[in-house]
């Protein structure tokens, strides 16, 4: 398996994402402000992984605290810096929820037992996700035809997650359940995560991929050769509206328009359910430069006017099912997702 993220001796240990494929190097993150900025920066992404590195970023945060100085304030100020990294993926913001809930119950205890306490609750966190992942994949693998072509937007596997992946994961428990599965990943513009990673995990596993571009999608879902697509998210609103990287909305309404089925595969995490529809959902603008250049190499000329939302959201009658770690869930959502989450 894929060793996304893991809690050592020398601190928070990471798969450089942004090296992805040209090298495999790992990157150790001795303080929360490395953990955070490996946030910001993409060398960790995916929602479910950003929420373990977010819980590691706490726990190696309070680890590494001035013990003559009041922990409250040190907490919070570690819990602001994480929180502010990404602002779409709602499970940065779970994570960071849980660990400050632990220390409110462990508050006023010797340092040394609240330290080893937030140690082992973000240690669990990444063991409850690859769970949660392998549920997810056991859950959503019936819904993936024998012999299908599954097309996928970005990258949903084990690097956007603490192992084994949400997306991918489904695609991974219909392959080892004994089915032949093949994948069109989609090259996921600007930051290229389906060509980069999701390619090199399907290599990595030995399951069959083709990489298309972003415009190719309509013309291979009309053209019938694809079976049905399975994405992952970011942030999914009560009413089943779903945030996901970039030109997810797209798919959705090409897969609608061609009869094909648009699985979305999440954690319970991943559900936000104060927010009644996807328009709370808050979409990360990133630089420029993503767009204007691919890495390092000038596309575009200078000077020119850019736009680049990180994310964009799937309304809920685009969504054939959302499978979870408990189940899957159809429309209507508002219901559906609410008894899961229970």
């Amino acid at each position: 398996m894929i060793e996304t993220i893991q809690w050592t001796a020398e601190g928070v240990v990471m798969i450089d994402q942004t090296r992805i494929p040209a090298e495999e190097t790992y990157v150790t993150c001795r303080d929360y402000r490395q953990v955070a900025d490996a946030i910001r920066t993409m060398v960790i992404r995916g929602a479910p992984a950003i929420g373990v590195a977010a819980a590691m970023g706490v726990a190696i945060g309070v680890a590494g605290a001035d013990t003559a100085a009041p922990l409250d304030a040190q907490v919070d100020a570690i819990c602001a810096e994480l929180a502010g990294t990404r602002p779409t993926a709602v499970n940065l913001f779970w994570a960071i929820d849980r660990m400050k809930k632990l220390y409110g119950q462990l508050r006023g205890k010797p340092y040394e037992e609240i330290r080893d306490a937030l140690i082992r609750e973000a240690i669990l966190v990444r063991e409850e996700d690859i769970a949660i992942n392998k549920a997810i994949g056991q859950h959503g693998s019936s819904l993936i035809p024998d012999g299908a072509t599954v097309l996928t937007h970005c990258n949903a596997g084990a690097l956007a997650t603490a192992g084994y992946g949400t997306a991918l994961g489904v695609i991974r428990a219909a392959v080892e359940s004994g089915k032949k599965v093949g994948v069109y990943a989609d090259e996921t513009r600007p930051f290229l995560q389906g060509a980069r990673l999701t390619v090199w995990e399907l290599q990595h596993d030995g399951i069959p991929a083709t990489l298309i571009t972003d415009n190719m999608a309509g013309h291979f879902l009309h053209a019938g050769k694809i079976a049905c697509i399975v994405v992952g998210a970011d942030r999914i609103a009560a009413n089943g509206d779903v945030a996901n990287k970039i030109g997810t909305y797209s798919v959705a309404v090409l897969a609608k328009e061609n009869n094909v089925p648009f699985y979305v595969a999440a954690p319970i995490s991943t559900l936000d359910l104060t927010l009644a529809d996807g328009g709370g959902i808050p979409i990360e603008e990133r630089g420029a430069g993503e767009v204007t250049h691919v890495f390092g190499v000038q596309v575009a000329p200078t000077g020119t006017d850019v736009r680049n939302p990180a994310f964009d959201v799937t309304p809920n009658r685009y969504v054939t099912a959302i499978i979870t770690e408990k189940g899957v869930a159809r429309a209507p959502y508002e219901q559906t997702l609410r008894d899961l989450a229970k």
